[in-house]
């Protein structure tokens, strides 16, 4: 079993000062975080690698230091669910369309690979589950946003999600304090 932490938009230090501690704590007890971007901050960025003890995916949100080095895309194999992390910013479509086609791109898993979307930036939480069917390839994605980890507005709540992954089985549980 692999415990991974998904968190995004911390906001840190614009919107709150650090990251609550039942979220650092969360991290701490995962074998993997994912950030979904905008943490704001190299300060930020930095806790929370060493809080992951280098266990870490993360990529570039729209309000993160141009420098920051992390990927716009970034993509996660564990025991055969693909997680294909995105901010989700961008002005083409709608943030689902921009996220589900970012996961298509870039997912290039076999068939019976889980392929899970992971994105912020809305900051609403999301899980669902997408079909889509382009002529070259049909098949479903799970999407998750974990919405604000620090409660970030437009949101009024400090959330995120705790994935575990079991022989290929994805579960996922939405955390807030």
């Amino acid at each position: 079993m692999t415990r991974i932490a998904i968190v995004s938009d911390t906001h840190v230090p614009t919107r709150e000062p650090a990251l609550p501690a039942w979220v650092v704590t969360e991290i701490a007890a995962a074998d993997h975080t994912i950030h979904a971007g905008d943490f704001e901050s190299f300060g930020a960025y930095e806790r929370i690698v060493d809080r992951t003890d280098g266990e870490l995916t993360a990529v570039l949100g729209n309000v993160d230091p141009a420098t920051l080095d992390v990927p716009k895309t970034a993509t996660l194999e564990v025991d055969g669910v693909r997680f294909v992390v995105t901010h989700g910013d961008g002005s083409s479509g709608d943030w689902r369309e921009r996220v589900v086609e970012t996961d298509r791109e870039n997912a290039g898993a076999a068939a019976d690979t889980t392929l899970v979307a992971v994105a912020g930036h809305t900051h609403a939480v999301v899980d669902e589950t997408v079909a889509f069917d382009e002529g070259r390839a049909a098949g479903r994605v799970r999407v998750l946003n974990p919405g604000s980890a620090t409660g970030a507005a437009p949101t009024t709540r400090e959330t995120m999600f705790v994935a575990t992954v079991t022989d290929g089985t994805l579960t996922v549980e939405r955390r807030t304090e």
